[in-house]
This record gives structure tokens, sequence and C-alpha cells, in this order.
């Protein structure tokens, strides 16, 4: 193994030490030492490889968004329609939370806001779902009567982090949590409806959402 290839891996034992004791232990606990024991490594090697623990978190952030995007790019590119984004969404959701990856988020979060340097690698990391769920979005709502009216862009940020926000509110009231994913899957069966909508139902519902878009552009 070339001296290269040893540095390569230290520094992924180090990303992925990292994930655990951030998910495991909290952002409060993250240090050095916690980080290079749960990687097995020494923890010089933390400053090393990447000058500081923030860096380190920071690099966290945007390696374990890529690894969890990757993984689900797949299953993202087969949704055909807003009711299965939002199934596949809340089975995504359940697995990233078995897995300790919500419980991530939530530190990286909590982190940074006190923690600058945290910040723009926390939102790199959401940015790179919202552009998987962007892309749906594109092009389910491609031949949708929804799609004349709505954002895409704006779209996929705002369910980015309506999920960001449930996966947090479900810590604390997990009844309410399940009440507003239930309220976004009838929101998606209304979708679902229109879509179903024959060529004149079509055309009277886009009439309808014209006028009503002018009215509010005049407002």
């Amino acid at each position: 193994m070339t001296a290269g290839a040893t540095g390569t891996d230290t520094r992924t034992k180090l990303l992925e030490g990292a994930l655990r004791t951030l998910a495991e232990h909290g952002i409060a606990k993250t240090s050095a030492r916690s980080v290079a024991a749960s990687a097995g490594v020494n923890q010089a090697l933390v400053f090393y490889h990447f000058g500081s623990v923030d860096e380190l978190l920071a690099a966290a952030c945007r390696y374990g968004a890529e690894q969890r995007v990757a993984r689900h790019r797949d299953r993202l590119a087969a949704v055909t329609t807003l009711a299965e984004l939002l199934r596949c969404g809340r089975e995504l959701h359940e697995e990233e939370r078995a897995g300790g990856h919500v419980a991530f988020l939530a530190q990286v979060l909590a982190g940074a806001q006190t923690q600058p340097r945290l910040a723009p690698a926390t939102a790199a990391g959401l940015d790179l779902w919202t552009a998987e769920i962007e892309k749906v979005l594109v092009r389910i709502l491609a031949d949708s009567p929804l799609g004349e009216f709505t954002d895409p862009v704006g779209l996929a940020r705002a369910v980015t982090g309506a999920f960001v926000g449930l996966e947090m509110y479900e810590g604390v009231d997990p009844e309410g949590a399940e009440r507003a994913f239930e309220a976004l899957e009838q929101l998606a069966a209304l979708a679902g409806v229109l879509d179903e909508l024959g060529p004149v139902a079509r055309r009277a519902v886009r009439h309808r959402l014209r006028r009503t878009e002018k009215v509010q552009g005049g407002a």
C-alpha cells in the first residue's frame, strides 16, 4: 500500500469517526481525542489531515451528505409522482433515523449556529439533497397542471426545509410529526388527482390558476 493510499484511508477513518462521534455523543463531546478514539487512530492525525476539529467536522458534513445522497440517488431517480416522492421521503427518513444520520444532522445544525465554519459545510450538504429533489420535481411537474405555476427550485428548498424541520420536530413530538407527514401526503394525493384529469378539466384548472396568479400579482 502506498503512502498516499494510507493517508486517504486515515482521512476516511477520521471522517467516519467524526460522523459516529457526533451522532452518538453530540457536538459538545466531540473532540480530537473522541474522534480519534472512534476512528482508531492517533489524535495528532486530526490536526495533520484537517488542521483543526472544526475543519474536520466541516469535511465530515460534506462527506456524510455525499455518501447518503449517492446511496439513495437511484431510488429518487425512479420517483414519478409527488405522492411517490413523499412516500420515498418517509422511507428515507426512517432509514436515516435508524442509521443515526438524523441525530448527526441535528448536531451539525445546532453546531452551525455557534461555530461559523460549520455553517457553509452544513448548507452544502443540504444542497446536495436539494439538488436531487429538484431533479425529481422538474421531471414530475413537467406534464402536470401545477408545473406551469410552480418553481421547482424554490419548491425543492421548501421540501428540504420541511423534512429537516420534521426530523427535528419528531424528536420532541412524534405524534405531531406524524400528523404533519400525513397532511403532506394528503396534499400530494390532491396533486395526483389533478394529474389524472382529462384534457378539458386540465385546461379549466390551468385557466383558474392563471386567474388566481393574475389576481395575486395585482394585489
